[in-house]
């Protein structure tokens, strides 16, 4: 009886979780990014052959807008619409457009100012590439585009060594830039774990 029970349990989330991704137009591998969760993960939950824990259940009910009850209740009809209203693409670009504007503005501006004074002053140009990537993962990530992260990540962990270049430039460090490879294996080794797990 009871393992009739948590088969049915398994069917009414599959479903009601193969509704809700496919008319939010999502996926497998989108939501899994979205909830950090890999799309095997998801896979097996739409083919009902396991039970996400209720944690990743309230995630998953947050994200399309719906109570936690909706997603273990049977349901004939269509999915409800999400309480969430999602900022369209077309704000998003014009927000992160105006955030890299600012930020780039007050870069030129500075490198402007000093260099009128007589001193060329290039890591202050420098220094607002990774102020930029740092903003654009913060906002990537609020707004529900991880999907990017790793790309952002890899750049923002190599920006310090141009930057420690120049500021050096006398003693012409080039082997500093050897380092950019153990760098990276770090943030590809990270990311493949977070995705494994």
């Amino acid at each position: 009886m009871k393992e009739s029970t948590t088969e049915e349990l398994k069917s009414v989330i599959a479903r009601n979780l193969i509704a809700l991704r496919t008319r939010a137009g999502m996926k497998q591998s989108e939501l899994g990014e979205r909830i950090h969760y890999s799309d095997k993960s998801i896979s097996k939950w739409e083919r009902g052959e396991g039970l996400p824990d209720v944690a990743v259940l309230v995630l998953l009910a947050q994200t399309f807008g719906v109570t936690l009850d909706y997603f273990v209740t049977r349901h004939d009809d269509a999915p409800p619409e999400p309480e969430e209203v999602k900022p369209a693409p077309v704000r998003r670009k014009m927000l992160f457009g105006a955030i890299f504007t600012a930020i780039w503005a007050v870069a030129l501006t500075l490198f402007v100012i000093f260099w009128l004074q007589g001193r060329l002053l290039w890591y202050i140009l420098m220094a607002a590439v990774p102020l930029s990537l740092i903003t654009l993962l913060v906002l990537n990530s609020t707004m529900g585009r991880a999907r990017y992260n790793f790309y952002i990540i890899s750049a923002l962990a190599l920006c310090p060594l141009p930057i420690i270049y120049l500021l050096f430039l006398e003693h012409d460090w080039w082997q500093l830039f050897l380092l950019a490879i153990p760098i990276e294996l770090v943030v590809i080794f990270s990311f493949f774990i977070r995705k494994r797990r």
